[in-house]
């Protein structure tokens, strides 16, 4: 007996030893076994009253295309030579090996192999070596019902069987797939910060917006592009200084410290006006202008010619000459609220927030009147007074009222009441402080309902006012 010990452990070391070796995919499985002991001894294949149960744990590790899998069993069994009642408790160990025929698919089928140990009443032992096949039927990504059958050759007499297996295996953990090597580090020849695959310039420290190459002059211009490198000078240009402003670069200009125009190379002419510039290049010959603006006056000095300059006394940007005092883009000259930063699609004016046009519209349901009257109840001050905060938060929006009624009684009655509770809206409003011009009311009577006139409730949403908050 121990002698079969030493050769299952043989037999077992190298197995096991290569599963471990690999960084493999792992798994558990459980199983309902099926014994039949009877069969393959007495020759009476088919007869399923042979098959006793049993109970199968194992232990699975992918390596490569085969898998490496260690089961333990325990069950009953009744073997051949004993009467029909008589049975045997027993526990099984295996090192088997699965050869998968196709991996990764719903449906996988393998063959197997391996060597096992056979405990029988916890004393008699014997060796097996089982052979079969199996498949594995996916149920969910890592998760697999499988069905396995064996024919198990005994080393032992009268201890061949069959065994057919049922249940469901797990995998989990690591795959194995291969780590991706690091990248190596980044190669920067020039020192500049800007790695060489992404320098345009990979033998000059640059800088990054220029991809690397170099602004020697630090004006802005590239040296690829700067037609004077060593000088810092303007765009309009190409790098190179204007010094009289005439339009005409230094290294052009025959007179670069007088104004000139380009038909005398730089050099000025005939200059009635005596601001600089030339006549034939003064659009002001008879105004005192500036260089920039071409010899045409500009009063802000904002470099907008004061004819093309919507707001001549105060200095703006191009192209209406207008300033942008809250920097939104939008120049005061077109900005409904030059103070408060928005976008152009309202005006320059800030958006109402979502919570705050939700509040403008559930206000008409809440302000409240008097029966047939247009007198204000007192619940109805809080709303109006949150609105009048609304109005001091957005200076730059107007107000307007709209009165509305159901359809009972007179239309001319309606509509003189819809009004007069528009009115008292717009009379309590005032009276908080905002300028009346920025507010307007009106009543409509009975037009425009946002309910059923047939019902009350219908009829009490309809009685109602509106407020609407607009840039104009």
């Amino acid at each position: 007996m121990r002698r079969l010990l030493y050769f299952f452990c043989i037999g077992l070391l190298p197995v096991t030893g290569w599963g471990q070796s690999t960084d493999g995919q792992q798994g558990l499985s459980f199983k309902r076994s099926f014994i039949d002991y009877k069969s393959p001894n007495a020759g009476n294949f088919g007869d399923f009253k042979n098959y006793n149960s049993g109970f199968e744990v194992g232990y699975q590790r992918v390596v490569g295309p085969v898998e490496v899998y260690v089961p333990i069993r325990f069950g009953v069994i009744r073997l051949v030579d004993e009467i029909d009642r008589a049975r045997r408790t027993f526990g099984e160990l295996d090192a088997q090996v699965h050869y998968r025929l196709i991996k990764d698919k719903p449906i996988n089928p393998y063959v197997l192999g391996g060597v096992g140990a056979v405990a029988e009443q916890l004393k008699e032992i014997n060796l097996q070596i089982p052979v079969g096949a199996g498949v594995d039927f996916r149920i969910a990504s890592s998760s697999y019902i499988n069905l396995q059958a064996e024919f198990r050759l005994s080393l032992a007499d009268q201890r061949n069987n069959l065994q057919i297996s049922l249940g469901w295996k797990h995998y989990f953990g690591s795959t194995g797939t291969p780590k991706q090597p690091k990248k190596s580090e980044a190669v920067d020849s020039d020192g500049d910060g800007i790695p060489d695959d992404l320098d345009l310039c990979p033998q000059e420290p640059g800088l990054k917006a220029f991809a690397g190459c170099p602004d020697t002059d630090g004006d802005g211009i590239e040296d690829a592009r700067d037609e004077c490198p060593s000088i810092a000078g303007l765009k309009i240009m190409n790098g190179c200084p204007d010094s009289d402003g005439d339009g005409i670069s230094d290294k052009d200009d025959e007179c670069p410290n007088l104004a000139g125009i380009a038909a005398n190379n730089g050099c000025p002419g005939k200059d009635r006006d005596n601001d600089g510039v030339v006549d034939e290049a003064d659009e002001c010959p008879d105004v005192a202008g500036s260089v920039m603006t071409k010899g045409c006056p500009d009063s802000d000095g904002d470099g907008i010619a004061d004819a093309k300059d919507l707001c001549p006394d105060k200095a703006g940007t191009a192209p209406t000459g207008c300033p942008d005092s809250d920097g939104d883009g939008v120049d005061d000259s077109m900005d409904k609220c030059p103070d408060q930063p928005g976008p152009a699609t309202n005006k320059g004016c800030p958006e109402l927030k979502k919570e705050e046009k939700e509040y403008l519209r559930v206000a008409m349901r809440d302000v409240k009147f008097q029966h047939n009257k247009a007198t204000l109840l007192p619940e109805s001050f809080r709303i109006l007074d949150q609105i009048v905060g609304l109005m001091q938060q957005y200076p730059g929006y107007n107000l307007k009222i709209h009165g509305y009624t159901d359809n009972t009684g007179s239309l001319s009655i309606n509509r003189i009441l819809s009004e007069r509770r528009a009115k008292a809206c717009y009379d309590y409003i005032i009276s908080k402080g905002v300028i009346s011009k920025r507010v307007s009311f009106q009543g409509f009577g009975p037009a425009n309902p946002v309910a059923d006139n047939n019902t009350q409730e219908g009829r009490a949403l309809n009685r109602r006012v509106e407020f609407e908050m607009i840039v104009e």
